[in-house]
């Protein structure tokens, strides 16, 4: 009898202990979820907590134009208006830093790389380190070459390329023009130029325009830019109907070398980005027009799109381009021509430039 007894004790003390154990444990974990969260858990506190941990990586190519600049501070706006952050790294146009670097943000465990190639094929890299991190790619107003991106945003390149050659063969319908190229290296200025060709090809078949010279430009600066039409005047003796220039800065160097041969203003001139020298010099009449990108437009779309990406969200494009290796999912927008009668009407009302800033007293 007493054996029993003993028994039955020993089983009820043991029970008792096993439910206090389980309470203790069941009290840790509340006191550690109250602890991280600050009250008990739910789906939508999970959610808001994983949305403010969300990072964009946003590796860029150079800060060393004009254009760069405000692309950098415009996206970090947009970014961190939509509640994410931003790490900004920029390659001063160095292939094997940009790599490095974009090593370092996929490193830090950012949740999206966004990529502004300095060179379209080799930053094909990036693109597979970071999804070898589970990290996708979003190509930024450039296309990277051979990756497997997935989704490139920017404006349409060709159709710049043909804003700036129906331009200028509205002023010079038959002539000798020269091509002065952006970086052979950049796929942009591949597009860019299949838009030119697009317009001039049939002044061509017709024997209406010649190209007397057709160059690329290193790195899009002016000092390649102005080499190259040196080169383009000794080539011709000076004889130029017209200059394409890829885009503003090398349009700047182009006009340079005119102004060294007593040619500037005699000689129509495009090119594009909207710059605040370009404006200045299309007012003054050395350069003729160029092609308006609202890169608030481009960098509010590319952080809402990133972003949404982060979270995990799915983005349908309605458009595809062919680089190299996949159709990469494109969200294209529209550029605009400007020329000296719609200055006023786009860069100027959109706040892009001041109006003091476009017309100074030296135009």
């Amino acid at each position: 009898m007493d054996r029993d007894f003993s028994k039955t004790r020993l089983f009820m003390f043991t029970l008792a202990l096993v439910f206090f154990t389980s309470a203790c444990e069941n009290a840790s974990d509340n006191r550690a979820t109250v602890a991280s969260t600050g009250e008990a858990p739910s789906d939508s506190n999970v959610k808001a907590s994983a949305e403010e941990k969300i990072k964009i990586g946003f590796s860029m190519d150079t800060l060393e134009e004009e254009r760069w600049l405000r692309d950098r501070d415009l996206f970090k706006e947009a970014v961190e208006k939509l509640g994410a952050e931003v790490e900004i790294m920029a390659a001063n146009e160095d292939d094997a830093k940009q790599i490095l670097q974009a090593e370092t943000l996929i490193s830090q465990g950012v949740d999206l790389l966004v990529l502004v190639p300095n060179n379209a094929e080799a930053t094909a890299t990036i693109v597979n380190k970071a999804h070898l991190a589970g990290i996708k790619v979003v190509s930024y107003d450039r296309l990277v070459k051979n990756a497997e991106i997935d989704l490139y945003i920017s404006f349409d390149n060709e159709q710049v390329g043909e804003l700036q050659a129906k331009a200028i063969t509205k002023l010079v319908p038959k002539g000798r023009y020269v091509l002065i190229g952006g970086a052979s290296t950049d796929y942009n200025a591949h597009l860019l130029k299949k838009g030119v060709f697009n317009v001039l090809q049939p002044y061509i078949d017709r024997g209406d325009i010649t190209v007397v010279y057709d160059q690329w430009t290193e790195n899009w600066t002016p000092t390649n830019a102005y080499k190259n039409m040196v080169a383009a005047l000794k080539a011709s003796n000076n004889q130029i109907d017209a200059v394409i220039a890829a885009n503003d800065a090398t349009a700047g160097g182009a006009i340079e070398a005119l102004e060294a041969y007593g040619l500037a203003g005699e000689i129509p001139v495009s090119g594009q980005d909207a710059e605040l020298a370009a404006a200045q010099r299309i007012v003054s009449g050395t350069q003729q027009m160029t092609v308006y990108k609202p890169l608030n437009i481009l960098a509010e779309k590319a952080a809402e799109l990133a972003v949404k990406m982060a979270k995990g969200d799915n983005i349908v494009a309605d458009r595809k381009i062919n680089n190299g290796k996949i159709e990469v999912p494109s969200v294209l927008l529209a550029p605009i021509a400007v020329d000296k009668n719609n200055l006023d009407e786009t860069i100027i009302k959109d706040g892009f430039h001041s109006r003091g800033d476009v017309y100074t007293l030296d135009y």
